[in-house]
């Protein structure tokens, strides 16, 4: 039986493997932020704009870019937290092996396909990318490539409206502000 003690204990541990991991890496804005604030941001959309509170959710959010940008195997997350985090965060990780034309295009495909969990997590990161880009985009990012992005994440979302209704107006109000 999980109980509130234990969902806390999970989100938690996941913020500290997830620090960890992500330790030595900035965001690409110009205010070269601490990487780690990124999944930490994306966890509290989640709980605190969207209201979110299943901890596998919460703690998948935390993990999300750790398989993907980090040397974090799915093996290592199952390990530490379990195979419904594991598998959540499997989900929303792209393959680094693959052009990145073709990441972008697996992702806008499979978006209708993943869990709900998985759908949650991918729709707060797309939310706080596109509020990381209008507030401090990547420096070497020209106008056109930020406009391209939101193009992007558009196709992405609109492959999963309807998750969250929260999570569904605060995605079209950021692509509100294209640049």
């Amino acid at each position: 039986m999980e109980t509130p003690s234990s969902s806390i204990a999970l989100i938690l541990s996941a913020s500290n493997f997830a620090a960890y991991k992500h330790r030595d890496q900035q965001r690409k804005g110009a205010d070269a932020v601490p990487y780690i604030n990124h999944p930490i941001a994306v966890a509290n959309l989640l709980i605190n704009e969207a209201g979110v509170t299943d901890p596998v959710t919460l703690a998948a959010a935390v993990l999300h870019d750790t398989i993907e940008d980090t040397k974090t195997t799915a093996q290592e997350l199952d390990r530490a937290f379990g195979p419904e985090v594991a598998g959540v965060v499997v989900e929303v990780t792209d393959d680094k092996s693959l052009p990145k034309h073709e990441r972008k295009r697996l992702q806008i495909e499979h978006a209708a396909h993943i869990s709900q969990r998985a759908q949650l997590v991918k729709l707060a990161d797309k939310i706080c990318n596109l509020r990381d880009m209008t507030r401090s985009p990547p420096i070497d990012w020209s106008l056109e490539r930020r406009r391209e992005y939101f193009a992007w994440a558009k196709q992405v979302v609109e492959r999963m409206q309807g998750q969250n209704p929260v999570l569904d107006r605060l995605v079209g109000a950021e692509l509100t502000r294209s640049p």
